[in-house]
């Protein structure tokens, strides 16, 4: 139709007459830079977008050649894009480096293309710095993913080694299903089948019915205060006898128990030690005295059943894995002491402090300590001896001071040294002045003689002590 104007003559007329410079400015919008080039590849103008300074040394090309603006390495890349433009009109996409006055390197993705007849050119980049960032990133997530992966494999690794060269029988048994997750070689030889074949059974098998309630009962014990102790059971094959032991851990979001199987005559633990004789851990069990085991930590390992009377406590179950200072001493503070001193002399003897059962009863104990810090395993022996009777028998001055010391002791932290150093004094002094009154039946001048001062001071102290009504100081002497 007459007058009408096609799509190719409408593109014709808005860009034919666009000169390159214009051009460039066009495709520098489409992208973060372009170059408008000779069919040299030499840079005659530089258009930019934006304000990103990295690029403001790019002014600087103009006059110089293309390839002398990039990094050693992508050079042939700029040279296959002049070629491919020179012969197709339009090169592929291609990643080159600039390098800048500050020694740094900036990535830019460029395409070149050819304008009018004389072979100009025009090429036009996007800044590809935040991909390479991105890029970064991904390798080094990917490089601490393959570290911690080869990491876990090696624990793995020796987890397996240590699993299997276990002397002892060792089932991994989900607290759910119980069923058996994993077992070691030496289990496959206490129930007499492949280690392979015991996964997937429940467990308890394998033992005798009333050794298959106990076991019950010990993974019941297991889950729900964290670890159980020794149990003897009789398997059913053979009849041959194992102590049993069992620990409850998480896994991901799985509760697992880890049952242990160690023959009766091998020692499966520090309370049953073939080191000592039978007849001295029996004798230990029946002392009177307190007598408690921990590692250098102060965690309990064994206690007898008198410290199991003086902390309120039905088993050793319970008191075993619990901290020391928990029962015995200021909390944080006493087990320090007896530390230090058992660096310094081998030995505590006699350290008077305070014991706590779990229901809040308390007594006054002493305390003996010795340890063995180069053994295959180090650990302090505590022995307890409650001496609660005897301050209760002893005179009431003596029970009066030791109660007041307490209630001062009590106060360390609110209040100052000074101020209970004097306070001590204070009480001390009254103690000992109401003993000499006391030892020679309210004389006070005898009391005087045996304190070693003067009547004059004694009085003074009585007064301050208010142990004496005011004008009731006479000389008491006899013949007076």
């Amino acid at each position: 139709m007459a007058g009408s104007v096609t799509p190719s003559d409408a593109t014709e007329s808005a860009f034919g007459d666009i000169d390159a410079k214009t051009a460039a400015a066009l495709f520098a919008v489409a992208g973060d830079i372009a170059l408008v080039m000779d069919g040299a590849g030499v840079i005659r103008d530089v258009a930019l977008i934006g304000s990103d300074t990295q690029f403001d040394a790019a002014t600087g090309w103009i006059g110089r050649p293309w390839i002398d603006t990039v990094t050693t390495e992508t050079r042939a890349k700029i040279d296959t894009l002049l070629k491919e433009a020179h012969s197709t009109g339009v090169s592929k996409r291609r990643q080159v480096n600039h390098l800048l006055v500050d020694g740094n390197d900036v990535p830019v993705s460029y395409t070149a293309l050819r304008l009018g007849r004389d072979g100009s050119l025009v090429a036009v980049g996007r800044d590809m710095r935040h991909v390479s960032a991105l890029q970064q990133r991904l390798v080094e997530a990917q490089q601490a993913m393959e570290r911690d992966y080869w990491r876990l494999r090696h624990v793995e690794t020796r987890y397996r080694l240590l699993f299997q060269i276990a002397s002892d029988a060792i089932l991994v048994i989900d607290a759910t299903t119980l069923k058996v997750l994993d077992a070691n070689t030496a289990a496959g030889q206490v129930f007499g089948d492949s280690p392979d074949r015991l996964i997937g059974r429940p467990f308890p098998f394998g033992a005798e019915p009333g050794a298959a309630r106990v076991l019950d009962d010990l993974m019941t014990s297991a889950r729900s205060a964290g670890r159980a102790g020794d149990v003897l059971v009789t398997m059913s094959d053979g009849g041959r006898s194992y102590h049993a032991s069992a620990s409850c851990f998480r896994q991901e979001s799985a509760t697992l128990l880890l049952v242990r199987f160690a023959a009766t005559d091998v020692a499966p633990s520090l309370e049953t030690s073939s080191q000592s004789p039978p007849r001295v851990l029996d004798l230990l069990e029946r002392s009177p005295d307190g007598f408690v085991v921990t590692d250098l930590d102060g965690y309990v390992l064994t206690a007898n059943r008198a410290f199991l009377d003086i902390a309120e406590l039905a088993s050793e179950e319970q008191v075993r894995g619990t901290l020391f200072s928990t029962y015995i001493g200021r909390p944080g503070a006493d087990f320090p002491v007896f530390t230090s001193m058992l660096k310094k002399n081998g030995v505590v003897r006699l350290m008077a402090t305070t014991a706590r059962g779990s229901h809040g009863h308390q007594c006054e104990v002493e305390v003996s300590a010795v340890w063995a810090p180069d053994g295959e395993e180090p650990c302090v022996g505590f022995t307890i001896r409650d001496i609660g009777r005897r301050l209760a028998s002893g005179p009431q001055g003596a029970r009066d001071l030791t109660r007041a010391v307490e209630e001062l002791t009590s106060l360390v932290g609110r209040v100052s040294l000074r101020d209970l150093v004097r306070d001590t004094v204070d009480l001390v002094e009254r103690h000992f002045i109401e003993a000499a009154l006391e030892l020679t039946n309210d004389n006070r001048t005898s009391a005087a003689e045996v304190l070693g001062v003067s009547r004059q001071s004694l009085y003074v102290k009585l007064r301050r002590h208010q142990l004496v009504a005011p004008g009731n100081e006479r000389d008491d002497a006899p013949g007076v």
